[in-house]
């Protein structure tokens, strides 16, 4: 196992998802935090955020804490995620995912990130999330 520098994982997600709105604040071994902005395409009748919003939000959360643990993993997936909704998470602000890892092991990675709104100290949602992780773990084949 070989963690990614923030600039590697920067870079590998910029050149795989191209039109993600998400901003990578902080990745290191077992943790990452990312914000993204909410757009109208984001939001849903009463003006809330939708649910598959706050679930690729989370999903990304892991994808980046899973490089910054093991290494750019292109071919890692998610396996299970099951999300619990907190509270009603206005539209007018970003979102902040703040994920720790629970367990990388050699096929699987299992982690939970909470979800808040920017400027709110309790949480909008609560993921668990697990990725299979593929035989040769990264890009550059370190392991």
């Amino acid at each position: 196992m070989s963690a990614s520098r923030q600039d590697e994982i920067e870079e590998f997600m910029a050149q795989a998802f191209p039109n993600s709105l998400f901003r990578i604040v902080e990745a290191s071994p077992m943790s990452a935090t990312i914000r993204r902005p909410v757009t109208a395409d984001d939001t849903r009748p009463g003006g809330t955020v939708s649910g598959p919003t706050l679930m690729g939000l989370a999903d990304t959360a892991l994808y980046v804490a899973i490089h910054a643990t093991v290494g750019i993993t292109p071919h890692a997936v998610t396996s299970n995620l099951n999300i619990h909704f907190l509270r009603r998470p206005p539209a007018d602000r970003d979102l902040l995912a703040v994920c720790r890892l629970l367990r990388v092991g050699r096929t699987l990675a299992v982690g939970e990130v909470s979800i808040f709104s920017e400027g709110d100290d309790d949480p909008v949602a609560h993921v668990v999330g697990t990725y299979a992780l593929p035989r040769s773990t990264t890009v550059s084949g370190r392991e």
